[in-house]
């Protein structure tokens, strides 16, 4: 296959369908707000969920060096957080670290893993437990899911902060500027609640996600394996084509728009390349795991003992002058 490096060099320096994507989006979002909301509330409502859910994927488009050369201009076109809950700058680096497909899955070095180490696990009161076994179906994650995943990620960063770190405060302080005017606009602009806006655009918007996300990865012994391909869906627009994730993880710095054609070309290839893990589409998935756990909350082989030493953390990803927000990252730990 054709290698990441070359496809980004073959890459247009301007890729203007994610710039046009952006300003569709957050004008959408705005129709929706100034002109649908008044006369039609609950298609504005709908309309508002959608857009934040499509920004959402349009922040992991950035981050991964899209839709320029230059990260700053990048993280410009996604600067306002309509969907409220993640700053931009700790997706980023989570998200690239999750990328480390040697590690996917992992429940300690994988930031992206739904599984749980069975130590941490056993230690877990009976009523969390409860709901991660309801977060491991579908119709649990989407209800549960935003929730869950939103409330811990605030709780770890809310530590490090207090503890010290200086990165995650200023992605928070920067997050918190785009909040700001967001907020601003939703109150006084659109003048929507803001605990409705809370409870239906951004829930929902998350709940969308949420489809993506739930089995987007699975234990394999080979890396291969651990990552699915949804061959067709209505929703791929919505997702930007993150359906084909095997394609992504394999071709993380090709745009959103070439990967249908990726996929297509050599489809063959890549269903034997993932050891055939994939669905025809997202009602199969629904059929099958709508009230059905898929995975066990605890991970099958990895972390079933507390081990000592540091968690494996990426090295230190290669940068360019461009400022390219991807770049193939290392599979094995460094040594100590």
């Amino acid at each position: 296959m054709t290698s990441r490096n070359n496809r980004r060099s073959n890459a247009p320096a301007i890729e203007w369908p994610t710039i046009f994507l952006a300003f569709f989006c957050y004008g959408t979002w705005l129709a929706a707000g100034l002109f649908l909301w008044p006369s039609y509330p609950l298609l504005a409502l709908v309309v508002l969920a959608l857009m934040a859910a499509l920004q959402s994927s349009l922040a992991h488009e950035v981050l991964h060096g899209h839709p320029t050369r230059n990260a700053q201009l990048n993280e410009a076109f996604v600067f306002l957080p309509i969907g409220l809950v993640w700053p931009f700058r700790r997706f980023k680096t989570i998200h690239l670290r999750h990328h480390a497909d040697e590690r996917l899955t992992d429940p300690l070095d994988d930031p992206e893993s739904y599984y749980k180490a069975l130590w941490r696990h056993d230690e877990l009161p009976a009523a969390m437990k409860f709901l991660l076994k309801i977060n491991n179906t579908m119709i649990g994650r989407l209800i549960l899911g935003p929730w869950l995943s939103c409330i811990g990620f605030f709780i770890d960063d809310a530590r490090q902060v207090l503890a010290g770190d200086k990165v995650i405060r200023k992605a928070w302080l920067l997050h918190a500027i785009g909040l700001a005017v967001v907020l601003a606009v939703v109150q006084f602009s659109f003048g929507i609640p803001l605990w409705l806006y809370v409870l239906v655009p951004v829930w929902l918007g998350q709940s969308l996600i949420s489809i993506r996300t739930f089995a987007e990865h699975q234990w394999s012994e080979h890396p291969e394996g651990r990552t699915v391909i949804v061959e067709r869906s209505p929703l791929s627009f919505l997702f930007l084509n993150n359906n084909l994730h095997f394609v992504h993880h394999k071709s993380p710095t090709v745009a959103w728009y070439r990967l249908p054609k990726l996929f297509a070309e050599r489809r063959d290839e890549w269903l034997r390349m993932n050891n055939g893990y994939a669905y025809p589409n997202y009602f199969a998935l629904l059929r099958a795991y709508a009230f059905k756990a898929k995975e066990p909350i605890v991970h099958p082989v990895l972390r079933r003992t507390p081990e000592p030493g540091r968690a494996f953390k990426p090295r230190v990803r290669a940068r360019s002058l461009n400022g390219l927000g991807s770049a193939p990252v290392p599979a094995e730990p460094p040594k100590e």
